[in-house]
């Protein structure tokens, strides 16, 4: 398996790997629409290969957190890795080195919305420990945080994500 940027000639294989994934084409359309917006950021829209076929896509854009300051922060969102690849460390291996390169970015925190036995094996931690909250209602374990070395207590409040997630 290799991981690698994300390439243009890449994209129907990524929006292929996550519809399958996700069983609809809703991650797929947030993720073109992500490309086209001032959050992405190309180095953060991995790609895991195996013999030169995509069989895993990982993103992380920029989002505000908002409290008594405004911080910028990343979002991990869609984690995608087709079927049959599944539960062999390929999403592993996506979130470990995107977080890897928010690390050396010095990105504040990352958040996600997902399965809390899942994430916090990468460090991930409920946000509302932290006095970080979903613009949405969220179960409170659903919702968290990845902590960089640059974090810092001052970081609260509530994330507003990119308008493309509204829109799917």
């Amino acid at each position: 398996m290799n991981i690698r940027p994300e390439q243009t000639t890449d994209m129907a294989a990524i929006a292929q790997v996550l519809t399958l994934a996700f069983g609809q084409n809703n991650e797929a359309r947030l993720v073109e629409c992500l490309r086209q917006s001032n959050e992405f950021i190309p180095e953060l829209a991995l790609v895991a290969t195996v013999e030169q076929t995509i069989v895993g896509h990982i993103l992380f854009t920029t989002a505000q957190l908002i409290g008594s300051a405004s911080h910028p922060i990343l979002t991990l969102a869609p984690l995608a890795v087709h079927p049959r690849y599944q539960r062999q460390g390929i999403g592993s291996a996506l979130i470990q080195a995107g977080l890897a390169i928010a690390t050396q970015r010095s990105e504040l925190l990352v958040t996600v919305l997902g399965h809390s036995d899942y994430y916090p094996r990468f460090g991930f931690e409920i946000a509302a420990e932290y006095n970080i909250h979903a613009p949405f209602e969220v179960s409170k374990e659903a919702f968290m945080i990845w902590r960089s070395p640059r974090y810092t207590s001052a970081c609260q409040g509530t994330v507003v994500y990119p308008d493309c997630f509204s829109l799917v």
